[in-house]
């Protein structure tokens, strides 16, 4: 082989050269990508010099020396920093290597068709030189395509924490922070004013998988016409979504999220950039109100706010708990479970003592009973509305207090009862064995 090349040597580059130019203009006018990228002369020369090194590889080879892979490593990294689609650069890599086939051949029948055959086992090891280089040049674009892609993650979490996180300060450090807001927006491909919300997903529990989120529409480009885009970020205490909700009502994160079964609170509409760091807190909060022994849910803030407004002052929720209803938590637990459990679903049902009973899978009149103790026991009438407010409002501070609880502290169940569907325990008629 390396002496065929070399009696044709002469009239193999100068077909090369017309090789080059040749499929220079067809990739030119076929690949808008490359057309976009680069000139003719240029792409020319990096054919070119791409065939002279597959003819040196097929040389190297057929000494027994490994092939020089340094200029296909140096194209895949430059093509993929260009962001020319590799899909483009293979492309061109197989026409290449079939006009290289075509040169050779030709060059040899001009120079002695007899010595065509000569030629023939020299075809496997071209196609072996030709997959090196291009094995060497997909691995190194890959390479730096992942590292682009991991830089440009990061570079947009950074962007998603200046906008979620915002800044407390004087007012100039105020100005500021809406100045560097505005600037993230833009750069995410947020628009300067529009209708905006958060979402904070729970934490996955120990044992649990982190449920996917679908991913975000690419920067600069709207979300479908049937959902808000939502730009997520993943933190070791939960997901955080920024939705740009667009002309959707704010309804409609609920439908959103539904499908991945978890716990989120969602925050109030907002409609600048700068404002986002408020709306991040506030689902937070609203994620508070949504106790996990409820299951998976969507809260949003501006229908929780009572339950919210308890969740935001810990102090005056465990006041609230031990003014309202400190009679009752001091029953035996089973007592303290059945009475606080029958005033959640009667506040749940509109103060329908029949609805709640119904629920509770028991008869009206227990649910009556169960209701006048605890009128008794807290001093508190349920036909007034203002006390019906702080029984509702300690209620949920005895939620939320449970809720966060380590788990090993709060009460283990005992195995004789079974939960009913309406949340009470009910002893089993039998002992166990």
């Amino acid at each position: 082989m390396e002496r065929i090349i070399e009696e044709i040597r002469e009239d193999l580059s100068r077909r090369i050269a017309v090789a080059a130019d040749r499929l220079a203009d067809r990739t030119l006018a076929e690949d808008p990508a490359y057309a976009a990228l680069l000139g003719r002369a240029e792409l020319r020369e990096r054919i070119h010099h791409t065939l002279r090194q597959a003819v040196e590889g097929l040389l190297r080879s057929s000494r027994g020396l490994p092939v020089e892979l340094a200029d296909a490593r140096a194209l895949g990294t430059l093509r993929a920093e260009q962001g020319l689609p590799l899909t483009s650069l293979l492309r061109t890599y197989r026409r290449g290597g079939r006009l290289l086939w075509q040169s050779l051949t030709e060059a040899v029948t001009a120079h002695d068709r007899a010595a065509l055959p000569r030629l023939l086992p020299g075809a496997a090891a071209l196609w072996d030189v030709l997959d090196q280089m291009t094995d060497a040049m997909t691995e190194s674009y890959r390479r730096t395509e992942a590292a682009h892609a991991d830089r440009d993650r990061e570079r947009r979490a950074a962007l998603l924490d200046v906008l979620l996180d915002g800044a407390d300060g004087p007012p100039a450090s105020a100005a500021e922070a809406a100045e560097a807001a505005e600037a993230a927006a833009a750069q995410l491909g947020l628009p300067e004013r529009g209708r905006f919300t958060v979402v904070v997903l729970a934490a996955a529990a120990p044992g649990i998988p982190v449920v996917p989120v679908a991913p975000a529409a690419p920067a600069g480009e709207p979300g479908t016409a049937s959902a808000p885009r939502v730009l997520w970020r993943i933190r070791a205490d939960g997901e955080i979504g920024l939705v740009e909700l667009g002309h959707h009502p704010l309804e409609s994160v609920r439908e959103l999220l539904a499908p991945l079964g978890v716990r989120a609170g969602v925050g109030p509409v907002v409609e600048a950039p700068a404002e986002l760091a408020r709306a991040r807190r506030l689902a937070a909060l609203a994620l508070r109100t949504a106790p996990e022994s409820e299951g998976p849910r969507t809260a949003l803030l501006d229908e929780r706010l009572p339950a919210a407004l308890v969740a935001a002052q810990a102090e005056l929720a465990g006041r609230l708990r031990q003014v309202v209803l400190g009679p009752v938590l001091a029953l035996p637990a089973e007592d303290r479970r059945t009475l606080l459990t029958t005033l959640g679903t009667w506040l749940a049902c509109r103060g329908s003592t029949t609805d709640a009973a119904q629920r509770l899978y028991c008869h009206r009149n227990t649910v009556s009973n169960r209701l006048r103790r605890l009128e008794q026991l807290t001093g508190r009438s349920l036909s007034d509305p203002r006390q019906v407010v702080e029984l509702a409002l300690a209620h949920s501070a005895v939620l939320q207090r449970v809720e966060a609880e380590p788990a090993t502290r709060r009460a283990a169940p005992d195995p004789r009862a079974s939960r009913t569907p309406g949340g009470t325990a009910r002893r089993s008629p039998r002992r166990p064995a």
